[in-house]
């Protein structure tokens, strides 16, 4: 990022008929312009800015005789999506975190324009033929992270279902095939429940699909890292747990798996309220391993199948409930 550079201060003196020796007239030069960064809610995504080795803002005009100020450089303004945390390469540190809609940061400062002759004239020096050179605009390297904000987060293995849960819980096209790793960039979608479904609908919550997750991912296994940073801003976290007899592993490894991955990011995200969801209950003998899942975890495990849209209501009912308690904390 390259903040524009301030335009030379002029030196000039005043040359009119009848006035053969006027005082300096020289103007001052415009200020350089400055790169801001600007939420803008319409994206989701970096994808925009890939490719540019380099943004600059527009550097100011010199200045001109006639005490002429020169036009200042304008502002480069680069849209970035919410969530979006700025680096400094450099020196590592964050400065800033874009998590707001009417988020605006500058980045690199436009350099001041040079002061023209007249700004140097004195009763002693009346023809001072001094100006100063407009000042360079800062240079900055950064580096951008994006991590989704959404209210709840999908985690699971590859393959458990969470793209198609997220396809037929809301508008989101995400891709979607029965191989692993088929999602490689998250997706976000809103649920919005009818008010008609009953008490505590007709509301609405983001939810976040990320790629599945291996284990080893909390040390960047399966690009574990770029992955899970997505959750990192979640309210609440969706274990989603295949339970049907095609499933790579056992219901119960899966979710440990999954949660000791979870935790070994980030306690602090581990510690967030969470569900459980078996996914594909397609089958007696999905609801028994569903059973056998709840039975192990002393904890509730909703079962459902995204195809056969089966158990929605009720997951989308304890999601919206969880959202509103999360909200209210």
């Amino acid at each position: 990022m390259v903040g524009g550079s301030g335009g030379d201060g002029c030196l000039s003196f005043r040359r009119e008929k009848f006035v053969p020796r006027g005082g300096p007239d020289g103007g001052d030069g415009g200020h350089g312009g400055s790169v801001w960064l600007e939420v803008d809610d319409a994206l989701s995504s970096l994808q925009h800015l890939a490719g540019y080795a380099e943004f600059a803002a527009e550097s100011g005009q010199p200045g001109g005789a006639k005490n002429c100020t020169g036009r200042s450089g304008a502002d480069r303004v680069l849209k970035v999506p919410r969530g979006t945390v700025v680096h400094d390469a450099d020196r590592g540190n964050v400065l800033a975190d874009l998590d707001a809609l009417d988020s605006r940061i500058e980045i690199a400062r436009g350099g001041k324009g040079g002061r023209g002759n007249k700004f140097f004239a004195t009763p002693t020096n009346r023809t001072p033929r001094q100006c100063e050179p407009g000042e360079e605009g800062e240079l900055r390297d950064l580096r951008l992270v994006l991590k989704l904000i959404a209210d709840v987060g999908l985690v699971g293995l590859p393959n458990a279902g969470k793209s198609t849960l997220l396809s037929v819980l809301s508008r989101a096209r995400p891709k979607i095939a029965a191989y692993p790793f088929t999602t490689l960039e998250p997706s976000l979608g809103i649920v919005e429940a009818p008010a008609t479904r009953g008490e505590g609908f007709g509301r609405s919550f983001v939810l976040a699909d990320i790629p599945g997750l291996i284990e080893g991912a909390a040390g960047g296994k399966g690009l574990g890292h770029r992955f899970l940073r997505h959750v990192e801003r979640t309210r609440l976290l969706l274990y989603c747990i295949d339970c049907s007899a095609e499933a790579d592993q056992d219901p119960l490894e899966a979710y440990r798996v999954v949660q000791g991955e979870v935790e070994a990011y980030s306690k602090e995200l581990a510690s967030r309220p969470s569900l459980i969801a078996a996914t594909k209950i397609e089958s007696e003998a999905a609801e028994e391993r569903a059973a056998e899942l709840e039975t192990a975890l002393s904890l509730p495990v909703h079962r459902i199948s995204a195809a056969m849209h089966k158990g929605l209501d009720s997951l989308i009912g304890e999601l919206l409930r969880a959202v509103a308690a999360s909200r209210d904390a």
